[in-house]
């Protein structure tokens, strides 16, 4: 018989806003897991939810905490602070952890004390999920502009890679061993199902706002040899992303607006002396984005390649549709900003998962 301390405490993190359309499933498939219940907590990192979301925690057995500051990344910090588990494993309120093996899978790389941080390969489409849900999946991101500049973090269809950055990678069976090196890019990991030792925290800068990449960032500084190994594990993990277009606006309008907001309020480098991150070509592939949606031909296709790869018609009927609407929304963003027009983070007052 197995004995349960021989396994790693696990506290889920998963922060809330107005999220109970999605938050029960996926309390239960976090609950539903092969991993002794004394070894397991769940820490809802809430944001003044108006609707039913903090009963939804309470009954599937979360302890709730306040996150005041209202984003995404002040509840993760807010979860993190309140946490106890050796492994911390970041669960989005739209996330379903695919089968009740997914963490043992998960925590299988942290036997190597290398290895900081893990995080599923791919997102699984599940036939019965909104068509617009499994054309993210299996386009492997939530942002059609990440395919044109070759930084992304999921198993794509169109290309048949997790990411087009140069990373060292090796593979290791059930995980792929990467090698993150501080001052070059990295892939956009860190969230929907990223799981990290609390031990690697120390030093690494996650309050009162937990960045993903900022903290990989962090992690390989603090490294020896200034490289932070992570596992990317051969599972998947749902991501409840948009049913709608209108919800997929929605979304992005608030992404691009936090991002302009804190990214010009980044804290200076954790050391002196250390490099910055190297950045992927952003502007070749910006214009490339921009003469597919203006060409229309290239997002035919790209939609083709990834049918090929992963049928779904239904599915990779909306590519040319997302990708106009993302332009349409960081053209409006640049404007703005080349117009001098400075805004705080997306109002969350009214905001539904």
């Amino acid at each position: 018989m197995e004995d349960p301390r021989a396994l790693p405490s696990v506290s889920v993190l998963v922060p809330t806003l107005n999220s109970a359309r999605t938050l029960g499933e996926c309390l239960s498939s976090v609950r539903a897991q092969d991993w002794p219940a004394e070894r397991l907590e769940i820490v809802v990192a809430d944001a003044g939810s108006a609707d039913a979301t903090v009963e939804i925690a309470r009954e599937a057995g979360a302890r709730v905490v306040g996150n005041p500051l209202r984003t995404g990344e002040a509840g993760k910090a807010a979860a993190a602070a309140a946490a106890t588990g050796e492994l911390l494993a970041l669960v989005d309120s739209d996330n379903v952890l695919p089968d009740p093996g997914w963490l043992r899978r998960m925590a299988e790389p942290f036997a190597d004390p290398a290895v900081l941080a893990a995080e599923p390969l791919e997102y699984t489409a599940r036939p019965e999920d909104p068509p617009l849900v499994r054309y993210f999946a299996r386009l492997g991101m939530n942002d059609p502009l990440c395919l044109f500049v070759g930084n992304y973090d999921r198993r794509c269809a169109v290309t048949g890679r997790w990411t087009e950055l140069p990373v060292e990678a090796e593979d290791r069976g059930g995980w792929i061993a990467v090698r993150l090196v501080r001052g070059r890019p990295f892939p956009t990991i860190g969230a929907n199902g990223f799981v990290v030792r609390r031990s690697a925290l120390e030093g690494a800068r996650w309050s009162p706002y937990w960045f993903d990449v900022d903290l990989l960032q962090d992690l390989a500084a603090l490294a020896p040899g200034g490289t932070a190994t992570v596992a990317k594990v051969k599972t998947g993990v749902v991501h409840l992303y948009c049913a709608t277009m209108d919800d997929f606006r929605r979304k992005q309008e608030r992404r691009v607006r936090d991002y302009l907001h804190f990214s010009a309020r980044r804290a200076a480098p954790l050391r002196p002396g250390v490099p910055p991150p190297g950045r992927p070509p952003l502007l070749r592939g910006i214009v490339r984005f921009s003469l597919a949606v203006l060409l229309g031909l290239p997002l035919v296709r790209q939609a083709r390649r990834g049918a090929a790869a992963s049928p779904d018609p239904e599915a990779w009927a909306l590519h040319a549709p997302a990708c106009r609407a993302t332009f349409r929304i960081y053209a409006a963003a640049a404007l703005r900003r080349a117009l001098g027009l400075r805004a705080g983070p997306a109002d969350r007052s009214a905001w539904r998962q």
